[in-house]
């Protein structure tokens, strides 16, 4: 089994991308309902913080915060791509390498993980999960998209209703404000 290298940060905060496989998709919002149960389920057993989470058809990003003692994000993606693909119904097309390994061809096997650093990190990853509905063309404003976490947002005043159209330039995580 290869050993990726992933920085474990004992109560860290961390920004993730998941993929579906098929990139054509629109399973994450046509079964959202769902995918949020199966967080709900994963948080119960395995709990964090949820900082941020734009869910689009086919990907997700999401910012979360781990238990001070606790730097398993791993094995909660891992229990949460379990809990949704079984939800679903077996039609989707499987290589035969996830046939042998008995796997669903629902999720892209990895993830990308990233250790939020600073607070300026933290913001421009915050940006870019509210603004990636725009990004994508998915939305005119951030507030449009309701599979978000940007309501919440606003409504702790952490940004303004109409903060997607203050700049036609999309958020750079990798750029340090």
């Amino acid at each position: 089994m290869p050993n990726y290298r992933r920085h474990l940060v004992p109560g860290g905060t961390y920004f993730f991308t998941l993929n579906l496989l098929d990139r054509r998709s629109r399973l994450l919002v046509d079964h959202i309902d769902v995918l949020r149960a199966a967080v709900r389920t994963v948080r119960a057993r395995a709990p964090f913080h949820i900082a941020a989470w734009v869910v689009l058809p086919e990907h997700l990003h999401c910012i979360w915060t781990l238990p001070p003692d606790d730097a398993d994000y791993s094995g909660r993606w891992h229990a949460l791509k379990t809990l949704f693909a079984t939800a679903m119904p077996p039609t989707e097309p499987r290589s035969a390498a996830r046939l042998r390994k008995g796997e669903r061809g629902i999720w892209q096997r990895r993830f990308w993980e990233h250790t939020i650093r600073d607070d300026r990190d933290y913001a421009a990853h915050m940006d870019y999960v509210h603004f990636n509905p725009v990004k994508h063309g998915l939305a005119a404003r951030a507030a449009d998209w309701p599979y978000s976490s940007f309501h919440r947002c606003v409504a702790r005043g952490l940004y303004p209703e109409d903060w997607s159209m203050r700049s036609d330039d999309p958020p750079d995580p990798g750029e340090r404000r």
